[in-house]
């Protein structure tokens, strides 16, 4: 009776000021000293008023922390921050979810935690021409649902997220190597766009990286270098818009001096 009493005066005290001046709610004892009661409570808030309903979850953590419950209320306040949406509570539930894999890495839930994670990351990535850095944040760590929970459900989702970081960091990273392109720094423009080959061979516009890499060693005058950038945008992507352009530079190449081509 005596835990009863405590645990009623601290949820009460603690939704008290959650609530501003409100009403004081009042739990019947066999509320208070339940993990699944209190957890039920929690769930009742979690979309009309989270921050009341983190105050349930947390007692249920705090009060039962081997329980069942215990870890659903984990997740629970990770999921209500997430749900929230804005930068402070995506940090906060990042923070949570990286928590509960630490603290239940053999949990059948840790595949979910690991992958929404990641989605903390994910949501709040730039688009490409702007820093990467939650992008590359957000790879990482649906790298890491893969490798550790590799036939879950969360493992395909995962791998579905990585096509879409590698792809925006692949356009990302073109936008860089066509920037010095046009202003005519070729060692840099063909740097950054051999990153592609390496780094994110599906790219969807490797017809356009092959061009560009391409007519980079082209006009800094490595010729030479070029030529199997041409041929190959030309042998698989015939249908580029680039594989006119290709054709007429391996043309060029063709008729120019020898001395030309092999500077």
């Amino acid at each position: 009776m005596k835990r009863s009493l405590a645990l009623i005066l601290i949820i009460g005290v603690g939704l008290s000021a959650a609530s501003c001046g409100s009403k004081k709610a009042a739990l019947a004892p066999e509320v208070a000293s339940s993990d699944e009661a209190l957890f039920k409570e929690g769930e009742k808030y979690v979309k009309k008023d989270p921050e009341r309903a983190r105050l349930f979850f947390r007692q249920v953590i705090d009060s039962f922390p081997k329980s069942f419950y215990a870890q659903r209320a984990k997740l629970a306040v990770a999921d209500s921050y997430f749900n929230e949406g804005d930068e402070g509570n995506i940090i906060l539930a990042a923070s949570e979810y990286r928590e509960f894999i630490s603290l239940h890495p053999l949990s059948p839930s840790a595949p979910y935690a690991q992958y929404r994670l990641g989605l903390c990351f994910y949501d709040k990535s730039a688009k490409p021409g702007r820093d990467q850095q939650k992008t590359i944040q957000a790879l990482a760590e649906f790298k890491k649902t893969i490798t550790a929970y590799p036939l879950t459900e969360e493992a395909k989702l995962a791998r579905a997220k990585i096509k879409e970081c590698e792809e925006r960091l692949a356009e990302h990273t073109f936008t860089i190597g066509l920037h010095y392109y046009r202003t005519e720094a070729f060692k840099a423009s063909t740097s950054r766009l051999n990153d592609i080959l390496t780094n994110y061979p599906e790219y969807s516009g490797m017809d356009t990286v092959y061009f560009y890499l391409g007519d980079s060693y082209f006009n800094w005058k490595k010729a030479d270098q070029s030529v199997p950038y041409f041929r190959k945008l030309i042998t698989d992507y015939p249908k580029s818009k680039y594989a006119a352009k290709a054709a007429a530079r391996l043309i060029e190449i063709e008729k120019a001096p020898p001395a030309i081509t092999k500077k």
